[in-house]
């Protein structure tokens, strides 16, 4: 018993090291993927900003404010104690209201793009039926409904949101209807040979098939989202990032802008990365997608 003892406790042990070992070298190959990946990102970045300074130093612009200058600027307008102006330590207020009015739009786009792209996609009567005139009104270009939106629903967030929900539809609606005509006919025959008929069709084959589509489409609607936040504020309302950057133009203040400019920059970075990784957790099952 004491010899079967002995012999198992060293396998035991081997068996339980390699894995740990195999693991810990995995987890050390993934941090140092990533480290490289940060440094990569990093280098147009830095490189950008030195640029910048170096040439409004050689210049002695003043239209153009320096980074250091916009520094200052963004963090008077989060906390203020610099200018002690109008816009000192406003950001959570004007950006509360931006994420409001961008995520309404992008939300209600997503709610009417993608149920109408699926039926689209799987009806071809329906398609025959809205696809002229879909394809009549997306060349319009979202500035052109400015004025019909402050007519429709007022001076206000709502146009916002509207124009808002306009550009984000679109891009929505587009990906889904590929990404549903796109589903291999043999799946369906697949599916049908294992008894697969009617909803559980649509459940089993077509919603997965299109959900790399659907989650692409998803994140073109919330980029052009943030890029017509400045359209959309452009509709009478007090507060918003868009209406900051508006204020800093008719202000002449050059530094006001670029930091609301920074702001929705950095904002829609961080909804496409989580967006990426809800399509990461969605699509886990799909080796194209991890490939």
């Amino acid at each position: 018993m004491s010899i079967q003892t002995v012999v198992a406790t060293p396998s035991t042990g081997a068996a339980t090291g390699e894995p740990t070992t195999s693991t810990g070298r995995t987890t050390a190959h993934n941090i140092r993927q990533r480290l490289r990946a940060i440094a990569l990102g990093a280098i147009v970045p830095i490189g950008l900003l030195v640029a910048w300074d170096l040439a409004v130093r050689w210049t002695g612009t003043r239209l153009i404010p320096s980074p250091y200058g916009v520094a200052l600027m963004m963090w008077d307008f989060a906390f203020g104690g610099i200018y002690d102006d109008a816009y000192s330590g406003t950001l959570p207020i004007h950006f509360w209201k931006s994420v409001q009015r961008v995520y309404g739009g992008f939300f209600l786009a997503a709610a009417t793009g993608i149920p109408l792209g699926l039926m689209l996609g799987r009806i071809p009567l329906l398609r025959a039926l809205l696809d002229p005139m879909l394809s009549l009104l997306r060349p319009v270009p979202v500035t052109a409904w400015l004025p019909l939106s402050m007519i429709f629903f007022g001076l206000g967030p709502k146009s916002a949101i509207f124009l808002v929900f306009l550009g984000a539809f679109y891009p929505i609606l587009l990906n889904t209807v590929f990404g549903v005509k796109s589903v291999d006919v043999r799946l369906f025959e697949a599916a049908e040979m294992l008894g697969c008929s009617g909803s559980q069709m649509f459940r089993a084959v077509v919603l997965p098939a299109a959900l790399p589509s659907i989650f692409n489409g998803l994140r073109l609607g919330a980029g052009f989202a943030w890029i017509l936040i400045v359209v959309g504020e452009m509709t009478g309302v007090p507060e918003g990032l868009g209406a900051v950057i508006m204020d800093g133009r008719t202000l002449s203040r050059t530094d006001l802008v670029i930091t609301g400019m920074i702001i929705i920059g950095l904002t829609g970075y961080l909804s496409d990365r989580i967006l990426v990784a809800i399509s990461n957790y969605f699509l886990r099952w799909s080796p194209q997608h991890n490939a």
